[in-house]
């Protein structure tokens, strides 16, 4: 009789819309020993919906320190262990992370049921460059440690995602606007899949004072514009500079508040004006 191997098989779950659950997830959960998720009663609701029956155990926060061993175990003792999160791939901003590397570091195999993403849905619906872009999940709730963040984020080139609570994402985004500039471009997306899915796109300091006068609810996603895809190459530079001064505001201050916005250096979108005058610059 031939041994029987076990595995962690890691499954992304519908982020809202649970029509969006896979066969190979409804599969992979009625072939699982052992499911283990976030929220029991979530999981169970996913569950029902997809005609199968399965073992439950809680895996989230609290208990993922202690879990992943008791969790590793089984694997290594043949069973099939399902993880699943409340939406969404397990281990990305959710719990998940050091059950995979327990199992890996045990040379257990691991399995991935891929699925909807929130990233990559709000990504696309931004209208925001999409070729290359970072995750950068949930900034700290500290604000000091927010500001340091953002900070280091100012000058990055690829478009950014980032995950909110409702109640702090009034907060972040109006310091999105402090510290990348209010003119960066961005995208609030809300309740993606779901029946009241909405998504804002603006400018940072537009979005900040939408979100003071009408605080959101449910789960958020936002989409920021990187540095050099806010302000794009020197021609784009040059024509924001040019949209400033037509609107009556002086030169000097239009590269400044360009600079600011796009996180292009100054000198660069000095360069970029005299560029498109035909005007010799530095070089």
């Amino acid at each position: 009789m031939l041994e029987r191997r076990g595995a962690l098989v890691v499954c992304a779950t519908p982020i809202g819309n649970l029509a969006d659950a896979s066969p190979r997830l409804a599969e992979a959960l009625a072939g699982a020993d052992l499911v283990a998720c976030e929220d029991t009663r979530r999981t169970r609701r996913l569950l029902e919906h997809l005609g199968v029956q399965a073992r439950l155990v809680s895996y989230h926060d609290v208990n993922e320190r202690r879990r992943a061993g008791e969790l590793a175990e089984l694997v290594a003792a043949g069973e099939r262990v399902a993880l699943v999160s409340d939406a969404g791939m397990p281990a990305v901003s959710d719990p998940g992370w050091q059950l995979v590397q327990l199992c890996l570091a045990r040379d257990l195999p691991v399995e991935v049921v891929p699925g909807p993403s929130a990233v990559l849905a709000a990504l696309v619906l931004s209208g925001l460059p999409a070729d290359r872009f970072c995750f950068e999940g949930f900034l700290s709730r500290k604000q000091g440690a927010r500001a340091r963040r953002l900070a280091e984020l100012a000058g990055e080139p690829r478009t950014m995602v980032f995950f909110e609570a409702p109640h702090r994402v009034a907060g972040t985004v109006a310091a999105m606007a402090e510290v990348f500039g209010a003119e960066r471009r961005a995208a609030l997306a809300r309740e993606l899949t779901k029946v009241h899915e909405e998504v804002v796109r603006s400018t940072l300091g537009e979005l900040a004072a939408h979100l003071a006068e009408r605080p959101p609810r449910g789960e958020i996603t936002l989409v920021v514009a990187g540095a050099a895809a806010a302000g794009g190459d020197g021609a784009d530079l040059a024509a924001l500079v040019a949209e400033r001064v037509a609107g009556g505001e002086d030169a000097k201050a239009a590269m400044r508040a360009v600079a600011k916005a796009t996180g292009a250096p100054r000198r660069q979108v000095y360069q970029a004006v005299i560029d498109a005058r035909g005007e010799p610059g530095e070089r």
